[in-house]
């Protein structure tokens, strides 16, 4: 309890048989060797699949902070699928992880995501169910012997940020008014519609006059 006002000086007994109370964390080194054994295992387990899992889309980060920067996703959507001619159910049986849910806003990262898969399917190695009756788009016995685990994530996202050149200021840039250029812009945004609904309500008006 926090001393209130000017009264006694507590003392408060805190410090009685602290021993009996201190977390330790004796298993950390046993638990990372588990940790690492247990990756083992499952990438034995799953081979050739890749290690890091299914394919994931490329989206940009929400907000006016972080919308610069693109990640992966938690799977493309239904739309990016149909762009690419792959089928919803087959797509996650080859290692591509779908989100129903995701909308596509823009046509500039569904096009990214459609060649994403079409890039992804071409390099992808297909093994057949019965290696004595393969299907169509299974791979060949020649692209089989060559596959290996991938070990790292699948097709990594890169940032790529390009450096801005020094220039010599212009005039225009010395005069250009940001502040009052942003401003005037929202005032315009703003009042769109109202402006909108007088120029057509003059019109009518114009129109009754000649009338």
């Amino acid at each position: 309890m926090a001393p209130s006002r000017n009264g006694m000086i507590l003392n408060p007994h805190f410090h009685k048989d602290w021993q009996r109370r201190v977390r330790t964390w004796f298993n950390q080194p046993a638990r990372k060797l588990r940790r690492r054994k247990a990756r083992q295992a499952k990438a034995r387990r799953i081979a050739p699949r890749p290690v890091a899992g299914p394919l994931r889309p490329a989206v940009r980060c929400p907000t006016i902070r972080y919308h610069s920067k693109v990640r992966a996703g938690r799977g493309f959507s239904l739309e990016e699928l149909k762009a690419a001619g792959i089928n919803r159910k087959v797509a996650r049986t080859i290692g591509i992880a779908v989100d129903p849910r995701r909308r596509n806003r823009s046509t500039e990262s569904l096009q990214a995501n459609v060649q994403r898969l079409k890039e992804y399917r071409s390099k992808l190695i297909l093994f057949p169910r019965k290696a004595s009756a393969p299907k169509k788009g299974d791979s060949t016995e020649e692209e089989l012997k060559m596959a290996t685990q991938l070990t790292g994530p699948v097709m990594p996202i890169k940032n790529v940020y390009k450096k801005e050149k020094a220039q010599v200021i212009t005039e225009d840039e010395k005069n250009f008014k940001a502040f009052a250029s942003l401003r005037m812009a929202r005032a315009n945004a703003r009042l769109f519609g109202i402006r909108a609904k007088r120029a057509k309500e003059a019109a009518e008006q114009d129109v009754e006059k000649k009338k």
